[in-house]
């Protein structure tokens, strides 16, 4: 997660507090998405950003996990996601961010 995204989740939950936020992810394999879900559930871990050091405890999912995907509407994930969800190894996304949350997430 690089350094302005860091700063926009710490940001939100700051004003939201952090029971009140979930970070929705993306990326492409699952050793970034479980990356992504760790700095922002238990602080970064290369201590070189906004959360060094901050563990905001938020949920972390990725968007084609079966319980964020049977969320939206069919139309809009069809459109907007389908095509990516293709390409991805979607169980290895899910076996990197199940232990993450599980681990880190307090809420």
């Amino acid at each position: 997660m690089d350094l302005e995204n860091q700063q926009r989740v710490k940001l939100f939950a700051d004003e939201y507090g952090p029971e009140n936020v979930v970070v929705l992810g993306g990326a492409a394999e699952g050793e970034a998405a479980g990356l992504a879900a760790e700095t922002a559930s238990a602080g970064d871990p290369t201590f070189a950003g906004p959360l060094a050091g901050v563990s905001l405890g938020l949920a972390c999912y990725h968007v084609c996990e079966p319980a964020i995907k049977d969320e939206f509407d069919e139309g809009v994930y069809e459109d907007q996601v389908s095509m990516m969800e293709m390409v991805l190894d979607v169980d290895d996304i899910c076996a990197e961010m199940e232990p993450i949350r599980e681990e880190y997430c307090k809420f």
